[in-house]
């Protein structure tokens, strides 16, 4: 009996509660569960958020059978319904009524894309909310219809919100509960429209960049959000040392500079834009710490075909053809894409090879790695910023080093002193 009653206790002190004593609670989907979780918890009056899945035909689900299922209707291999990545708000309704926890649900996403969230596509990444009586239904229909008319007024399209009885409503694993509480760098995809709800005082709204302050030729603009953990770790990672000959600017507004046309709508942050002419021409949308696939898709713009043929394919220029192989002026040869510096002319020597020589690179500007394509074995030069292929190093150079960096001349950029 003591062993029953034990393990009766450890139940209830580590499942959730069903329901708490005077609260109310409702279930809505707002794309990915870790962020939605993250945005409700701060609305006061809200005493639970919970990470779940809701409104599929399945009765029992976890993480993995959401994925999949959604694989095979991405495929054509099932008409399924899939449920929602969902967070279940429970709310004391003496301190915060239910349209004020809607208010929060509308504000805190954009409720206009359909199966997507930002960079989340699919149908488990819907935008839901989830009733438990008809008296709920009504309120979500009446708060979607008044913000139908700000988001019009705004320029949106139409809410693609499903409001449905609950049904079939699966708490998630233990993991993805508190997740952003526990992984304070983790994903957040949510991206809201920065429309007010119709009576609420408006958002502040991010200045938008003066076109006069930027390259009309040529420029990068970064669209950042607050609270954006990538785009904290895109300007730790490549912005902080920013050294490349294209301009760069940062903005928290969703809008182009006056006179300056964006491709798309933006959805998701950071997302960096390249503009020529006042155009965009090529964005990279969203960060993890990739920052050689960042810098690939800037070079794949910057570049020449031969030298994107060198530096993200391994090539080798024919010798004596390359640029910068009688350069001897003061300075320094940096990286084509980065504009980090690599060797100085100072470490230059005439080898007699046909490829611009060097004995010692810049502290850092390098990397080495072993190549034993074509037959050979040969140690391969890349560039640290960018990761691009420079060329190789050998054994055969003057002192003090002995070494022979040989390098593709037309991956370097000269910067004299």
């Amino acid at each position: 009996m003591y062993k029953i009653t034990s393990l009766l206790l450890g139940l209830l002190l580590t499942a959730p509660l069903a329901a708490m004593a005077g609260t109310e609670s409702i279930v809505l989907g707002m794309g990915c569960f870790w962020g939605a979780e993250k945005r409700m918890a701060e609305v006061p009056g809200v005493v639970d958020v919970e990470s779940g899945y809701a409104g599929g035909d399945a009765k029992r689900v976890g993480y993995r059978d959401v994925l999949s299922l959604e694989r095979a209707i991405q495929r054509g291999r099932s008409d399924q319904r899939n449920h929602a990545e969902v967070v279940k708000v429970t709310f004391d309704p003496g301190e915060v009524s239910l349209k004020e926890v809607l208010i929060a649900f509308w504000e805190s996403h954009d409720p206009t894309q359909g199966d997507r969230q930002g960079n989340d596509v699919g149908s488990n990444y819907r935008s839901a909310v989830y009733t438990n009586a008809s008296e709920q239904r009504a309120v979500a229909i009446a708060t979607r219809d008044a913000y139908q008319e700000a988001l019009t007024a705004a320029g949106y399209g139409p809410i693609t919100t499903e409001i449905a009885p609950l049904k079939h409503y699966n708490r998630a694993e233990r993991y993805h509960q508190d997740y952003l509480v526990k992984n304070p760098n983790g994903y957040c995809g949510l991206g809201s429209t920065d429309v007010a709800y119709p009576g609420e005082p408006q958002r502040p709204k991010p200045a938008v960049l003066s076109a006069a302050d930027l390259s009309r030729e040529r420029q990068l603009i970064v669209f950042e959000a607050k609270d954006c953990p990538f785009c904290e770790r895109f300007r730790a990672e490549v912005l902080d040392d920013w050294s490349s000959e294209v301009p760069v600017a940062t903005t928290e507004a969703t809008e182009a500079p006056a006179g300056w046309e964006l491709g798309k709508a933006l959805f998701a942050t950071p997302t960096m834009v390249l503009f020529e002419d006042g155009r965009e021409v090529s964005r990279y949308t969203g960060y993890k710490g990739d920052k050689a696939r960042f810098w690939k898709w800037l070079g794949q713009r910057l570049l020449t075909p031969e030298q994107r043929r060198i530096a993200f394919e391994q090539g080798t220029e024919r010798p004596f053809t390359g640029s910068h192989l009688d350069e001897t002026r003061p300075g320094v040869f940096v990286d084509p894409i980065t504009g980090a510096p690599l060797f100085r002319t100072d470490a230059k020597f005439k080898s007699g090879t046909g490829w611009p020589s060097f004995f010692q690179p810049v502290e850092g500007a390098i990397t080495l790695h072993e190549d034993n394509a074509h037959g050979m074995r040969r140690i391969e030069v890349r560039s640290a910023s960018s990761g691009i292929h420079l060329g190789h190093v050998f054994n055969d150079g003057p002192a003090p080093t002995g070494k022979r960096y040989c390098i593709n001349g037309n991956v370097l950029a000269f910067v004299p002193d």
